[in-house]
């Protein structure tokens, strides 16, 4: 969901999903949301991700592979659809080219040329509907999973804790920190930035059941006793992340806060913001010229070319048609569960089974 403070300033928006859990379903997945935010006769684009990735300490590669899926796979348009449009075209104008009186080296030079202008365009209309289109700003959010081990910890290992005294206090561990690491090797969040972390890690928490509730005697709103479990590395999972200005734009976005909410009763996670400025830029300014596309200009967030100039992975033609099926896979998992594990759905299959036998019955009756 996105709140706004005036909705009316927010246009054209547009939204999109991915799954890559099993069998790509969405218990494991992302959803992007696109809009056109407008005031004062100036507007930018924003795109907004939202993602929990794969969990568990081991599940690195997997981590990494579920973001490839999101720069893939999540797409504002169906690329099959902008596919078949420029094959109907790139067709038309082929016939049209094969008819002009010229010879056969000058028909042959022109069909190449045409067949370059159409790759780039369509690789131009395929990163338009990418989460990295080039005139958008980007936000990236969620229970990432990242860890600071690929191992689960022993009776015996060093947890973070808070106290600024201590050598284990937690600043001493955010060099294991996986995403960052991942990040600047530009093997995840390509081309994204993050503000230096200084909160504790925001996961894995326990609540200690013993806590009033508030609203009863003895409780305090304010807080919540906790501990780290112990099976888990307390770790930075849940984070935001942004894309920064470019270079051939003088503006930078303007961080005003990045950290983590208290410990709430009802999750085993702390919640993090980012309050940031964001540069009023028209998409026009923010996409770049032709220049820095030629020169593959280097990426603001240290690693690797521009996710703006050109994209990290190729773009899924069958993106949708992928997510299709999987919904389908979803609605019949959904149903599976929801008969076998829950009393609703215990009560719908008893009926099924009470009214499929009495009808077998009645039917034996009646004409046997």
């Amino acid at each position: 969901m996105m709140f706004a403070r005036d909705p009316a300033r927010l246009k054209d928006i547009q939204e999109a999903e991915v799954g890559f859990g099993a069998a790509e379903m969405g218990n494991k997945g992302a959803v992007g949301l696109r809009a056109l935010y407008e005031v004062g006769g100036e507007s930018t684009e924003l795109t907004f991700v939202a993602t929990h990735l794969a969990a568990m300490e081991w599940n690195l590669p997997r981590r990494n592979a579920n973001w490839g899926a999101i720069m893939r796979g999540l797409t504002f348009e169906n690329p099959e659809e902008v596919l078949s449009k420029m094959r109907r075209d790139a067709e038309s104008r082929s016939q049209s080219l094969s008819s002009e009186e010229s010879d056969a080296s000058e028909q042959a030079r022109l069909l190449r040329e045409e067949h370059h202008e159409q790759d780039l365009r369509l690789q131009q209309q395929f990163h338009n509907l990418s989460v990295f289109k080039p005139s958008s700003h980007l936000f990236v959010a969620g229970d990432l999973n990242y860890r600071i081990s690929t191992t689960s910890p022993t009776p015996y290992s060093a947890f973070p804790n808070l106290d600024p005294g201590s050598e284990n206090y937690y600043t001493n561990f955010l060099h294991l920190d996986q995403l960052t690491r991942e990040r600047l090797a530009g093997r995840t969040l390509h081309g994204m930035s993050e503000q230096p972390v200084a909160f504790p890690p925001t996961y894995k928490y326990v609540v200690d059941s013993k806590t009033p509730p508030p609203g009863t005697a003895g409780s305090s709103v304010d807080e919540v006793k906790w501990e780290f479990a112990s099976h888990r590395y307390p770790a930075w999972t849940d984070r935001i992340l942004y894309l920064e200005l470019p270079s051939w734009i003088d503006s930078k976005m303007k961080v005003r806060a990045y950290d983590a909410l208290p410990v709430i009763r009802t999750s085993d996670h702390r919640p993090v913001f980012l309050r940031v400025d964001v540069p009023l830029i028209s998409p026009e300014d923010l996409a770049p010229p032709v220049s820095e596309v030629a020169s593959g200009s280097a990426s603001p967030g240290g690693s690797g070319v521009d996710p703006r100039v050109r994209l990290p992975v190729e773009i899924d033609p069958e993106a949708w048609e992928r997510r299709v099926a999987a919904r389908r896979r979803e609605i019949a998992a959904g149903w599976t569960m929801f008969l076998g594990s829950t009393r609703q759905g215990a009560y719908i299959l008893g009926s099924l089974l009470a009214t499929g036998a009495s009808g077998y019955w009645l039917y034996r009756y009646a004409y046997m």
